[in-house]
C-alpha cells in the first residue's frame, strides 16, 4: 500500500515523535517503505527566509525587495539552521555533513541572489519577475535543510532512505512542476526505500507565484497524483475538530472523522485549511482519498476526507469561522431592477486581485465579507466614486458546515442560540446546496458566538 505523506512544519520540529509516531509506528521491516514523505521546513525557517506568515515581520527577502545588503541576513540564517541542527544530533544527523550541506546550499543561494540583485539594480528588467525568482530561491533552502536531515538520520539508524531533492539547484534544465516531479519519482523502487521529498519544487511556472506558502501542500498533491497512492496523508500538529478546541475547550469539541472535498472547501474559504484548495482539486478529481492525522496521537485514525462521502445522518460537522473580515456594503438607488448591475463591482474587485467570502444583496444595495488585509484603498476609491454610498465595518464570520445539513428548523436553532447568547446577526445566507451556513455578527462576538453554536449543536459520537 503506497502513501504520499506530508509532515508539517511544526511536525518536522519536533521530528523524535515523527520518528516514534509516523515513521516507525507499528511498522518492521519492509512495512516502513511504500511511503514517500514531503517535508515542510522546521518551524519558523520560511519565516526568517522570507517573512513572518502571521505578523509579517521581514526576513532575507525584505532586504532585497529594499536594495539593501542581504547576505549578512542569510548568513544569519545558516548560523540559525546550523543551531537547529544541534538538536536532532541525539537522534542520529550527522552534524559536520549536516552542516557542511546547508552551508554549501546557503552560499550558493547567496551566489544566485547576488547575479539577480545586480541585474534588478540595472533597471532594465520587471522587477517583480526578479523578486520572484529571488523568492523561489530563499523559499526552497528550508525544505531542503528539512529534507537532507531527515534522510541522514533516517541512512544513520540503518534505514534505506532516499532524497527527492526537487529544489532544482543544480539543474538548469526548463523543466514544469509537474515534469520534475515525474522525472524525480521515475524508476525509484519504493517497496525498498523510504522517499524523503522537498515541499518546494523547482518549476517554470514558478510554484510560489501561483501558490505562495501553500507551495508544499500543492508538491504534496502533485506527487500524490503522479504516483497513485492508495492514499495521501497530511500530519498535522492537531486534529481536524469540530470546533477550535483552544476556544470551546478539549472536551467539548471531537475530530470530524469523515467528511468530503466539498467541506475541506468550506473549511478553506474562512481560512481553516484542512488543505490548501488549489491543492486538494486535483486529489478530489483523482479519486485520491485524503486523511488528516494528528503527529502526537499516532493511534487514532484522524479524519478521511473523501469525494463522495455523506454523514449518513444530518448534523454539523464543524463550527468554525473567522474574525479578520470586514463587511463592504454598497449601496445605490439605481441598483433595482438593473440587469448586471453587480458586473462593474465585481470587475473592480478582479481588478485589484480580491475574492469574497460572502455575498448578500437587497433592493439597492450588496454586501460582501472579504479579508480585512485585501481591504486595499484603491479598491474603496474606485467603489466610492462609482456608488452613492460605501460603507465598510469590522465583522466575524461564524459558519456551521457539513456533509449533510439540510433539515427544518437548523436556521431557526443557529439563530436562537445566537440570540440566547445576546448576539445580534448583521446577515446570514447558505447556498442552495445547503453544506455552509454562515453569519456575520460583531467582531466582538466572535468567541462567544462559536462556543453558542458548539453548544447547541453536538456531533454524534
Amino acid at each position: 500500500m503506497l502513501t504520499v505523506e506530508k509532515i508539517g512544519g511544526t511536525s518536522m520540529t519536533a521530528f523524535a515523535d515523527v520518528l516514534q509516531n509516523i515513521i516507525f509506528h507499528g511498522r518492521q521491516g519492509q512495512a516502513l517503505y511504500n511511503r514517500i514523505f514531503v517535508v515542510s521546513a522546521y518551524a519558523n525557517v520560511t519565516n526568517w527566509l522570507l517573512e513572518n506568515k502571521k505578523t509579517g515581520a521581514p526576513g532575507v527577502y525584505h532586504h532585497i525587495t529594499q536594495n539593501q545588503e542581504f547576505r549578512a541576513a542569510l548568513q544569519e540564517v545558516a548560523a540559525k539552521l546550523k543551531e537547529l541542527n544541534t538538536h536532532y544530533a541525539p537522534l542520529g544527523l550527522d552534524l559536520a555533513v549536516a552542516d557542511a550541506f546547508i552551508q554549501q546550499r546557503i552560499d550558493q543561494a547567496q551566489t544566485y541572489l547576488e547575479s539577480l540583485t545586480n541585474v534588478l539594480a540595472s533597471g532594465y528588467v520587471n522587477s517583480y519577475n526578479i523578486l520572484q525568482a529571488a523568492r523561489e530561491i530563499l523559499a526552497s533552502i528550508g525544505e531542503a535543510h528539512s529534507a537532507f536531515n531527515s534522510v541522514n538520520i533516517l541512512q544513520n539508524k540503518g534505514v534505506h532512505a532516499t532524497l527527492v531533492d526537487l529544489s532544482g539547484f543544480d539543474d538548469a534544465r526548463a523543466l514544469t512542476i509537474d515534469e520534475r516531479i515525474q522525472q524525480a519519482f521515475s524508476g525509484i523502487d519504493f517497496a525498498n526505500t523510504i522517499c524523503i521529498a522537498t515541499g518546494y519544487t523547482k518549476g517554470t511556472e514558478g510554484i510560489m507565484r501561483e501558490f505562495d506558502r501553500g507551495y508544499s501542500e500543492v508538491t504534496f498533491s502533485k506527487i500524490a497524483v503522479a504516483v497513485r497512492p492508495q492514499e495521501a496523508i497530511i500530519h498535522k500538529e492537531y486534529h481536524l475538530c469540530s470546533a477550535d478546541p483552544m476556544m470551546v475547550g478539549i472536551d467539548h469539541c471531537r475530530p470530524v472523522g469523515f467528511t468530503n472535498y466539498d467541506v475541506a472547501d468550506q473549511l478553506a474559504d474562512v481560512g481553516m485549511e484542512a488543505i490548501h484548495p488549489k491543492a486538494s482539486k486535483p486529489l478530489e478529481i483523482n479519486a485520491i482519498d485524503l486523511r488528516i492525522k494528528n503527529t502526537f496521537e499516532p493511534e487514532h485514525p484522524g479524519t478521511l476526507i473523501t469525494r463522495d462521502y455523506v454523514a449518513d445522518s444530518t448534523h454539523i460537522e464543524v463550527i468554525t469561522g473567522t474574525e479578520k473580515v470586514v463587511i463592504i456594503d454598497i449601496y445605490d438607488p439605481l441598483m433595482v431592477g438593473a440587469a448586471g448591475f453587480d458586473l462593474h463591482l465585481m470587475q473592480a474587485f478582479n481588478d485589484l486581485g480580491v475574492s469574497y467570502i460572502f455575498k448578500a444583496t437587497s433592493a439597492n444595495s450588496i454586501s460582501l465579507v472579504i479579508w480585512q488585509k485585501d481591504l486595499k484603498p484603491q479598491l474603496l476609491e474606485t467603489l466610492e466614486a462609482r456608488y452613492e454610498k460605501v460603507a465598510v465595518e469590522k465583522v466575524a464570520l461564524v459558519c456551521l458546515i457539513g456533509s449533510n445539513i439540510d433539515r427544518a428548523g437548523l436556521l431557526a436553532q443557529a439563530a436562537s442560540a445566537l440570540a440566547e447568547a445576546g448576539i445580534n446577526i448583521s446577515s446570514a445566507g447558505f447556498a442552495l446546496r445547503k453544506v455552509n451556513i454562515q453569519f456575520v455578527i460583531g467582531r466582538e462576538d466572535y468567541k462567544n458566538a462559536i462556543i453558542a453554536l458548539n453548544n447547541s449543536f453536538k456531533l454524534p459520537s
